[in-house]
Order: C-alpha cells, then sequence, then structure tokens
C-alpha cells in the first residue's frame, strides 16, 4: 500500500506546525531543535513565533548489529532512558555503556561545535517548545523532555509533524502539550512523509545557529 506524503519538505512541514503553535507567539518561547534534522524546522519556528532558537542535545542509542533501531536514548547530563525491548536485542550492561559513552561522546563534540561562545539558553521559567522531524520509536524526545522537565521550564511542549502512535503514548505523559499533525497507523518511517528529506549536515546547523 502507498504512503501518502504529507510534507514537501522540512520547510513546509515546519509552517504548518507554526500555524498550530501561533497562539504562543509574542509569549517569547524557547524553540529547541533535537539535531540535526530538526534545526532548520525549529528555526522557521523561532521566527515565526517570535521566539529563541537552541538545541537540545540528545543522542539514540542504536541496537547492536541494528544501528537503525533505537534502544534507548541519552541526554547531555548523562540520563539514560532504556526501551522495554532493549536486551531482546542482544543488549546487555557491557554494550549498553559502551554505546553510552559513544553517544556522549558525539553530544559533546556537538555542543563545542554548535554554541562555541556560548552555554546553553536556560529553559527555566519558559515557554519551551522542542522540535523534531518526526518520531518514530519516541526515545530521542523522550530523553529531551526528561531533561527539560528537571530544568523546571513553564510550559514544555513537544512539537511533531508526523509520529507512530506508539511514540506519541510515550511523549504525552512527559510533555505538558503535544502538537502532532499527523499520526499514521501504518507507520514506518519519518522520511516516508516527506518528498525531500536530505540529510542536514554539520555545516548548515552552524550557519542556522549563527544567522
Amino acid at each position: 500500500m502507498a504512503h501518502p506524503v504529507m510534507f514537501a519538505d522540512r520547510e513546509d512541514a515546519a509552517r504548518r506546525l507554526a500555524e498550530r503553535l501561533l497562539g504562543y507567539r509574542g509569549q517569547h518561547p524557547l524553540v529547541l531543535a533535537i539535531p540535526r534534522g530538526a534545526v532548520p524546522m525549529a528555526k522557521l519556528l523561532a521566527e515565526r513565533l517570535q521566539g529563541e532558537l537552541d538545541l537540545v542535545l540528545v543522542r539514540k542509542l542504536r541496537a547492536p548489529w541494528q544501528p537503525e533501531l533505537a534502544i534507548g536514548s541519552v541526554d547531555e547530563s548523562g540520563w539514560t532512558y532504556l526501551a522495554p525491548y532493549a536486551a531482546e536485542t542482544g543488549a546487555d550492561e557491557a554494550y549498553i555503556a559502551a554505546e553510552q559513552s559513544r553517544q556522549l561522546e558525539t553530544i559533546r563534540r556537538r555542543r563545542a561545535a554548535y554554541t562555541p561562545l556560548r552555554a546553553p539558553i536556560d529553559p527555566a521559567g519558559r515557554i519551551v517548545i522542542v522540535v523534531d522531524d518526526g518520531l518514530a520509536t519516541g526515545a530521542t524526545m523522550v530523553a529531551a523532555l526528561h531533561g527539560l522537565r528537571q530544568r523546571r521550564p513553564a510550559r514544555l511542549i513537544c512539537a511533531v509533524p508526523v509520529a507512530s502512535e506508539s511514540a506519541l503514548a510515550k511523549v504525552a505523559a512527559l510533555a505538558d502539550e503535544v502538537v502532532c499533525l499527523q499520526a499514521p497507523a501504518d507507520f514506518e518511517a519519518v522520511g516516508q512523509f516527506y518528498r525531500e528529506f536530505a540529510q542536514v549536515e554539520d555545516d548548515e546547523v552552524m550557519a542556522l545557529l549563527r544567522d
């Protein structure tokens, strides 16, 4: 069965998300992108909502022999979420510790490259909108929302164009509001719902953050 293409590209998806979030315009929201794919989207949202752009750095933990499958996620502080099925993929404690270490190193490297001249913007007391280009397992968004909640935002919003029903169920308990444009029952991968879904590279992220 053919899947409907819902969005021309990330910009199209971000424009449609912005329409749903217009109520926050004028409240100076902090729009946080999960790199790298969500950064161009969050930039557009921050502009349309008259907010501020920054990153929330989280990484998925990859299954052994199946790097595309997330078995969990880790945030910048080291807090780790593990999916209930992690052990079934062959991920034992030693593997998880090593994978966590690898992903934390990537997070440290990205923070140093992306915002070398400043610290992350403090979300305390702010309306915080966390953006990704879609949720398959929801693992990275779980880590992002959990880490941000500890830092006491006034309101925490998860905003995505498309998500699986299971991912939406996971994030619903962690956010004050979830804005999702589509949750197809036959979800397989985020990219299937975009006509154009090129990888966003580091240099593009750095350019967007400098503007």
